[in-house]
């Protein structure tokens, strides 16, 4: 058996099914397509089940791929182990409706003992307990010694998960020690002790469970196997923990060069080099796959390991970021097989490099008061941290749950978990009902929903906002009537219109519907989970009767409005891409007729001149008049056009393609202009961040942009009639008057730090005798830098003396703390005794034995916690 890398396991493995008729896809992303019951795919078939179930043709009925995945049940024994990990590279060959057992398992064998050379005499494979068949293909189709082959049952050899599609399997084990296994007693104590291995399992989709719990034989069974790339490694390479196979192993020796760590020599520290090793992995293929740090979902797994990782890089001694240097190693392993990582390699270090600076605020502040509730804990005798208390930790400070955990884990403490529950529970109840408002369809959308599917409209305004109809259903106050009359509100579907349904971002058409003695002025027009077009109104004139023929009349200068931001969306994420790079994606956007708003993803705010240069390119396209063209093509050919697809959106094989010239080319079905001209101009009004990860741009064209530019014109003219001067010298105008505040305020400040000099006798006086070191507190109405030289000024008057100084401003609490150096000689520490102070008043800080500098937020406790220094200071006293 020779050594083989990571690397080069996958390549032969791909390439052997290849030869064997398999069409090679590339991994699918870590995020599911259009699955719910996923959050991260975590199993090589996991992206291929709409092939399995017969949802989707697929593009050969034999595929073969090397799928990433995640799977986080066991993170808690990441590191703690030689063999769990977050991420994993799954191996597969699949056969769906063409080969079956009679091909699965020969090409098994010979993959495992012709090309990877595994020795004979160190394999056994396991079946299920009655899968004869499986067993005489294995005893007649290969060379593997009958006694080398043991039965199951449904526990560790039927796949099956509730009704549907399952099957037996077979897996393949290697064995780590020396001497045959001759029964199944001896086969599964060895592998309960480690020393047999599974490593392939071939899964034989072959049953249909019924609901009663029967067995239908399929007509077209499949195959599904899988083989973990790591743990194959593992046997390749003669060792017995996936941490020291090449690649992992190349990413823990720089994590030990960096923490200046040996591995294998301090079992604590082994831990948090497994755990960042592995979960380095993990969230570098994560953000390479789009997915961005956030408290919700899949981005909060990111979230989650990244800051797990980063803690224990704090445990080994990295006080500084870190992540984002090892993600060199990360994408040097891996960049052959997934070249995405090494085209995203910046932005993927600048994501982890911005969440782990988040990290440390966050972790610096909450750690402050978790110690404080630690140290309260141990006062009282206790050792279960409060729900509220984790909560407002989690809620307030941002501090993971999971790391809350942890830590207390460490201190022979825990939190309780049920009580946080119900906090948590208690904060939804409360943001549900902040957002709860009355939806116009209110319990209308149980009517729509029973509706018969027969019931579609046709949608003909794209070339034309006038069409005609016929009215197919009319609902007014939760009921479905054959009639509505002059006054009711009501929703109206037809056979055909010319109202765009709000969709994709756009918002819907308003106009009116028009019939023989009847009129509808149409508010907005929707459209239901199930597809129904309404037209949501009020009955104008006349009554409106299901059968009526309808002309759809679209405000034209409203849609024309909607079209023109629409268009600019498109001109916006070409220039984005092409300015801050590809790895910007649209992930949300709201198209109305008075402006525009897109959500993308971009890890940092956008500099001024970044901005400028987006703008200036849009508007550069709309002076060049591009022509804006629709093309209806299947999919395979709008991708390789290079129309850009939003993510987890769902395309039939027809979709339709905008194309602005050759600027850009986007899937869209929303209404556009017909040329760039007619935007006239377009302007940025804001740019700020919603979600980690995402930025938003607020823009303006045609008329909004003529508005806006019209307002700051008239702010610029009542500004300059404010100033007394000019529109062209404001900014020199604002800038003296600035200064001149600037100047008042320095004069303020001095005329205060001369008061507070005035006074220095006063707290010299005032200052307490302790153990022969003199104590001066005192709070006072002066800046940091104010209180710091009267604190020096009191320190060399007083001689062995320790001091104490407050400043109460904007509701916070300022603390500095000095001690003469024969007063720290005495025992007296300026960063402890300012630390222990401003706990008073809710804060933290520290420093110096000779100076420190704290803050605190409860005010009302100021001369409470300025009492407190003497009591604390004689305690310090040696």
């Amino acid at each position: 058996m020779k050594w083989m890398g990571v690397n080069q396991i996958r390549e032969k493995y791909l390439s052997f099914f290849e030869e064997k008729g398999h069409l090679r896809l590339p991994s699918f992303s870590l995020i599911p397509q259009n699955d719910k019951s996923l959050l991260l795919i975590n199993a090589g078939m996991a992206p291929l089940k709409p092939y399995f179930t017969g949802q989707q043709i697929p593009p050969r009925r034999r595929v073969t791929t090397c799928q990433k995945c995640i799977r986080t049940g066991d993170i808690e024994r990441v590191g703690k182990t030689a063999r769990h990990a977050t991420f994993f590279e799954m191996l597969g060959n699949f056969s769906f409706g063409d080969y079956f057992k009679e091909s699965a398992i020969p090409w098994a064998w010979e993959f495992v003992t012709n090309v990877l050379e595994i020795p004979k005499d160190k394999l056994y494979v396991t079946i299920y307990l009655d899968d004869d068949e499986a067993y005489n293909i294995w005893v007649n189709k290969t060379d593997i010694d009958p006694k080398r082959i043991f039965r199951l049952g449904k526990e560790d050899n039927f796949w099956e998960i509730g009704q549907g599609p399952c099957g037996p399997c077979s897996e393949i084990h290697f064995d780590r020690g020396e001497g045959k296994i001759n029964t199944l007693e001896e086969f599964l104590k060895a592998g309960e002790e480690d020393r047999v291995i599974e490593f392939w399992n071939l899964v034989f989709t072959q049953f249909d469970k019924d609901e009663n719990g029967n067995y239908n034989r399929l007509q077209n069974p499949n195959i599904d196997t899988g083989m973990g790339l790591e743990r194959i490694a593992t046997i390749m390479q003669g060792v017995n923990s996936i941490f020291d196979i090449d690649t992992m192993k190349n990413i823990l020796n720089e994590v030990c060069r960096i923490s200046n760590t040996t591995y294998k020599n301090d079992s604590k520290k082994d831990v948090s080099l497994r755990l960042i090793t592995d979960h380095i992995r993990s969230v570098t293929f994560m953000v390479s796959d789009g997915i961005l740090p956030s408290n919700e979902g899949r981005g909060y797994v990111l979230r989650r390991l990244l800051r797990r990782a980063a803690r224990h890089g704090k445990l080994l001694g990295v006080n500084r970021t870190f992540l984002w240097e090892l993600c060199d190693v990360v994408i040097e392993n891996s960049r052959d097989a997934y070249p995405q990582l090494e085209e995203k390699k910046d932005y993927i270090k600048k994501v982890i490099k911005l969440e782990e600076e988040r990290f440390d605020e966050t972790i610096d502040q909450g750690m402050i008061i978790l110690n404080q509730y630690i140290d309260d804990l141990r006062k009282e005798g206790k050792d279960i941290l409060s729900g509220a208390n984790t909560f407002k930790l989690y809620d307030t400070y941002g501090f993971p749950l999971e790391l809350t955990i942890e830590i207390l884990d460490e201190q022979g403490m825990k939190v309780d978990i049920d009580g946080f529950n119900e906090e948590m529970k208690m904060q939804r109840e409360r943001a549900r009902a902040a957002r709860e408002e009355t939806n116009y369809m209110g319990t209308e959308m149980d009517i729509y929903m029973t509706l018969p599917a027969e019931i579609t409209t046709k949608f003909s305004g794209y070339t034309d906002t006038k069409s005609e109809g016929k009215v197919l259903v009319i609902v007014s106050n939760g009921d479905v009537v054959d009639m509505a009359n002059e006054g009711d509100d009501v929703s109206v579907i037809l056979d055909n219109t010319s109202f765009y349904a709000e969709m994709g971002g756009q918002i819907g058409d308003r106009g009116y519907l028009i019939g023989n003695g009847f009129k509808v002025e149409v508010f907005d027009c929707k459209k239901t989970a199930n597809d129904k077009v309404i037209h949501v109104g009020k009955v104008i004139e006349g009554s409106i009767k299901v059968n009526s023929i309808v002309s759809t009349v679209v405000d034209r200068d409203r849609r024309l409005d909607i079209a023109r931001n629409h268009t600019a969306t498109h001109l916006l994420h070409a220039a984005l891409r092409k300015i801050l790079g590809n790895h910007v994606e649209q992930s949300g956007s709201r198209v109305s007729y008075d402006r525009l708003r897109f959500d993308f993803t971009h890890f940092e705010a956008i500099s001024y001149e970044d901005l400028r240069r987006i703008e200036n390119m849009v508007n550069e396209k709309i002076l060049e008049g591009l022509d804006v063209k629709t093309i209806e093509t299947t999919i395979d050919e709008a991708k390789n056009m290079g129309a850009m697809a939003l993510f987890g959106e769902k395309y039939g094989n027809i979709v339709r393609v905008v194309k602005a010239g050759e600027f850009s080319i986007e899937l869209c079905g929303g209404t556009h202009v017909s040329n760039t001209s007619t935007l006239g101009l377009f302007k940025i009004i804001s740019e700020g961040g919603v979600a980690a990860g995402i930025r938003r741009i607020e823009a303006v064209t045609g008329k909004g942009a003529l508005n806006y530019v019209e307002n700051l014109e008239n702010t610029l003219k009542n500004t300059a009639l404010a100033l007394k001067t000019q529109i062209n010298d404001i900014v020199r105008r604002a800038e003296a008057l600035i200064q001149e505040v600037k100047d008042k305020d320095k004069e303020i400040e001095n005329l205060k730090s001369k008061m507070a000099l005035g006074s220095l006798q006063q707290i010299i006086d005032s200052a307490k005798d302790i153990k022969g070191i003199k104590v001066a507190v005192a709070c006072l109405e002066l800046d940091a830098d104010a209180l710091r030289e009267l604190g020096d000024r009191l320190r060399d008057k007083l001689g062995k003396s320790a001091v104490v100084l407050a400043n109460v401003k904007d509701g916070k609490v300022t603390f500095i703390a000095m001690a003469s150096k024969d007063a720290v000689a005495s025992g007296i520490h300026a960063g402890n005794l300012v630390k222990e102070v401003a706990k008073i008043t809710g804060g933290g800080g520290g420093g110096r034995p000779d100076m420190a500098q704290a803050g605190g937020k409860d005010t009302s406790k100021v001369t409470q916690a300025l009492e407190s220094v003497y009591s604390i200071i004689e305690n310090m006293i040696k």
